[in-house]
């Protein structure tokens, strides 16, 4: 790859792991309703690293140089429009004199302070004004980084969809004067877990993404994590829950390293070199998982985490405690009755109980009917029970509905050995 490839995918990788804080903090210094000024300003930054840096090469402090940049842009345009515009009005008699303007700028982009409004920024996309579908599709475009079809890919519609309820969310914003603050007690339980299923999809998006170039994206996982644990680490938002995604996020971050070979191609569970596996991160799952245990309540992200430690502790494929696992399933799908669940709960079903019952349950199934997965899953069984005709026809189905480069990779060779 040339200087100006490693340039566009380093700032790439800036833009997942820094807009966000950018943009909360603008926007807790501009006002909620001038949102989209603040990534205006974030994304004339990151345009201008891009061409400074093909110039002059990457600064030492990459990060640095971007928050400084941005807070230019921000007493720039300050100065320009500070008396026509509105300006949060906590910040906004700081603003009215040279001396105080670039300190009041230059605070908010201290450490503490950039946590502090992402988290406000997390509560703020989850206002309870805004439609449930559209506060988690703003928090994955506004904080997270994804893109419209990214969202898209993972809510399993299109992008005009998504398109629309970010539109949507920001009208909102602006005729309720909604404001960066974290809500009420009563109030504040509810719009965690819209920011916590935000961040299990942007962690999702990571580990398995829909981009058809790359299958793992370690910077949309690393940044899940790191905004899981801002919540786990604020008095407010620490609930067991809470503690359990972030538990579930170490457990499935720590295989990451053995899901692929040297040849980019896909290694299934069954097959991987568990000696690759972060032990160092699998036991922060646990440890957490003993956090998430007081006060006392099963979440999703309970059961998620407990199936994934199953995993964990297992010393090979074959010695998995698959009953323990399908038990869990069970009492996911009760909390969560949707097609998804239903079919890794038929997939552990081959293990724990029969290859039969397993193709019958997944043939019980609505609404995967253009999920590569789903038909791959009956392909993997219909192999087991000996029936290549059959599996070979669902694997061919399952080739037709994936874009993914390595998932197609994988199809073939599955198919090959059905021939």
């Amino acid at each position: 790859m040339n200087q100006h490839g490693n340039i566009n995918q380093l700032v790439d990788h800036l833009f997942r792991h820094e807009s966000g804080k950018m943009v909360s903090v603008l926007s807790k210094l501009l006002g909620l309703q001038n949102l989209e000024t603040a990534q205006d300003i974030v994304q004339d930054t990151l345009l201008q690293a891009m061409t400074t840096w093909s110039f002059n090469g990457v600064p030492d402090n990459p990060p640095a140089w971007l928050y400084r940049v941005a807070k230019n842009k921000a007493i720039d345009f300050l100065r320009r429009e500070r008396t026509t515009r509105e300006i949060n009005p906590r910040y906004s008699y700081l603003l009215q004199s040279e001396y105080t303007l670039s300190s009041t700028v230059n605070d908010l982009f201290l450490e503490n302070e950039m946590q502090d409004s992402q988290l406000r920024m997390m509560f703020a996309c989850c206002h309870p004004a805004i439609p449930e579908e559209s506060q988690i599709a703003l928090t994955l475009k506004t904080l997270c980084g994804l893109n419209v079809n990214e969202i898209a890919k993972a809510f399993l519609t299109t992008d005009d969809t998504i398109a629309k309820r970010i539109y949507r969310a920001k009208e909102k914003i602006k005729t309720e004067g909604i404001e960066l603050e974290v809500p009420q007690s009563n109030e504040l339980a509810i719009r965690t877990d819209t920011v916590l299923k935000s961040l299990y999809l942007l962690f999702n998006e990571g580990y398995k993404s829909s981009n058809p170039d790359k299958l793992i994206r370690e910077d949309l996982c690393e940044e899940a994590m790191r905004l899981c644990f801002l919540i786990t680490q604020h008095t407010l938002t620490s609930y067991p829950r809470s503690k359990a995604l972030l538990a579930l996020m170490c457990f499935q971050a720590s295989r990451l390293d053995a899901r692929l070979d040297d040849q980019h191609h896909i290694i299934l569970l069954k097959h991987q070199d568990r000696s690759k596996w972060n032990r160092s991160l699998m036991s922060k799952g646990f440890e957490l998982m003993e956090e998430s245990t007081e006060p006392f309540e099963v979440s999703a992200y309970h059961l998620e985490a407990a199936i994934a430690s199953q995993h964990a502790t297992a010393r090979s494929f074959e010695q998995t405690d698959w009953k323990s696992i399908y038990h869990l399933y069970e009492m996911l799908y009760q909390l969560q009755p949707n097609p998804v669940v239903a079919m890794n709960k038929a997939i552990a079903s081959s293990y724990a109980i029969s290859k039969q019952n397993a193709l019958s349950e997944l043939q019980q199934i609505r609404g995967l009917e253009n999920h590569h997965l789903y038909y791959a899953s009956i392909a993997e069984v219909y192999v087991d029970l000996e029936n290549k005709a059959e599996a070979k026809k669902f694997f061919k189905k399952a080739l037709e509905l994936t874009s993914s480069g390595y998932e197609r990779q994988l199809l073939l060779s599955k198919l090959s050995n059905c021939s």
